[in-house]
């Protein structure tokens, strides 16, 4: 079974053309429809990923406009996303990477899914250069960063979809306009499984290791106008500070995610209704289960199809997302072509079932820890170890001789408790 493609530039920027009697006709048809579209199930082998970056109209600095909306579309030309650009082609990328842009103008590459973790880190890295001459052209350049330690978060894409997030996160905190405009990450994504058995198994894998691969790979210790505090990870910081029912689903209660994640998906508070005009603000605190079962027909004065939820399941963001395929996203952004070693580490850990078992057990005792390890990352010792244990497990099931050699130097790093490091980057902070 292919790693789909996550949901579209169509779906997550404008509106998608529902199908004929997309309506649902009860919550449990909803929740199947979810568990049908969230975990397409097959025989697990293809990976892909997202990399992100931010990007600076010449050199960074604290007064530096980020790169013009209209500068951008004419550096990607027929690269250019269509939320940029309305008439662009929006072709991928020689090596098959779609680009798409950020609220706060981050640049970010969708690979193509591949059967090799070799084969995407090839296509992805020629892609990456291509993206990085194109953006050159027009004197833009990208920087290997999960957070902006130099610039005050601002809005360059103006779209309803981050109008109504930005409304919405601005009531909880500071954090929401920081994730939106200052952040950037790293996600690996796997296919789910063939069987509700190994889907389940490759789930709470992918979360048991997820404090202890984020204490591996943090490299966001500045944040500008974050709150006081030391962090590891301020990237991660940011999303667990956001907003909890959307970015932290209680998988620990869940005997079966296929089942857990549609029910939690119901319950999220709606983030925008989209609509025909500027307007997607949705009913404060309502539920995609309200809408579904009548509670909003005064203030919506419609219910909910298919492209309304296939819609709502991309305003959902938890540690490892459900879009068809499993896509991990508790990485950091990593300095240089740094990427490549998270790719491999979760294609090795995720290799077989009987690798898939071993990773799940090294980590449970580390499994809860996210708060920990997005403040202290190989600071603590626990952390530490089972990062180690990880990456000496994943070096020796790796795919090839160069995955190893970055596996087994990451590992090492990792046993001398240093994080990933950009010094470019990290004296501009």
């Amino acid at each position: 079974m292919a790693v789909t493609a996550s949901p579209t530039d169509v779906l997550r920027n404008g509106l998608a053309e529902s199908e004929p009697g997309g309506e649902f006709t009860s919550r449990a048809a909803a929740e199947a429809y979810v568990g049908k579209v969230c975990f397409k199930q097959g025989p697990p082998q293809l990976i892909g990923a997202e990399l992100e970056w931010l990007t600076a109209q010449g050199e960074l600095s604290a007064t530096n406009s980020r790169p013009d909306l209209r500068v951008l579309a004419e550096a990607l030309g027929p690269y250019a996303p269509r939320s940029i650009s309305p008439d662009s082609p929006a072709v991928p990328l020689p090596g098959g990477s779609r680009v798409t842009i950020e609220p706060g103008g981050q640049i970010e590459l969708s690979s193509a899914p591949f059967g090799s973790a070799a084969e995407l880190c090839e296509r992805l890295r020629a892609d990456t250069i291509r993206l990085r001459e194109l953006l050159e052209s027009r004197a833009i350049r990208t920087f290997s960063a999960a957070a902006d330690p130099i610039r005050r978060p601002h809005r360059v894409l103006q779209l309803p979809r981050y109008r109504a997030m930005e409304q919405s996160f601005a009531g909880i905190g500071p954090f929401g306009a920081l994730m939106m405009c200052n952040t950037a990450a790293t996600q690996v994504s796997v296919d789910a499984g063939a069987d509700p058995a190994e889907v389940a198994a490759r789930w709470q894998a992918l979360y048991r290791v997820g404090p202890a691969l984020l204490a591996a790979f943090a490299c966001s210790p500045a944040l500008h106008t974050a709150p006081p505090g030391a962090w590891a990870s301020q990237r991660m910081r940011a999303w667990q500070r956001l907003d909890h029912l959307r970015t932290r689903p209680p998988v620990h209660d869940w005997a079966d995610p296929i089942t857990g994640y549609a029910r939690w998906v119901l319950e999220v508070p709606l983030l925008c209704v989209r609509s025909e005009g500027a307007d997607w603000a949705a009913p404060p605190g309502a539920t995609f289960a309200d809408w579904l079962c009548g509670a909003l027909d005064d203030e919506i004065g419609r219910r909910p199809d298919r492209a309304d939820l296939d819609y709502h399941l991309t305003t959902v963001f938890p540690p490892v997302r459900a879009s068809g395929h499993l896509e991990v996203r508790y990485l950091d952004t990593q300095p240089g072509d740094g990427w490549s070693v998270p790719v491999h580490v979760i294609d090795a850990l995720m290799s077989t079932p009987a690798v898939v078992a071993q990773a799940s057990a090294l980590s449970a005792s580390t499994a809860e820890l996210w708060s920990e390890a997005a403040r202290h990352g190989l600071a603590h010792p626990e952390l530490r170890t089972a990062a180690v244990a990880l990456l000496e497990l994943a070096t020796a099931h790796a795919a090839g001789a160069e995955a190893a050699r970055q596996l087994g130097a990451a590992a090492e790093r990792c046993r001398s408790g240093r994080a990933p490091t950009d010094t470019e980057f990290g004296a501009l902070a």
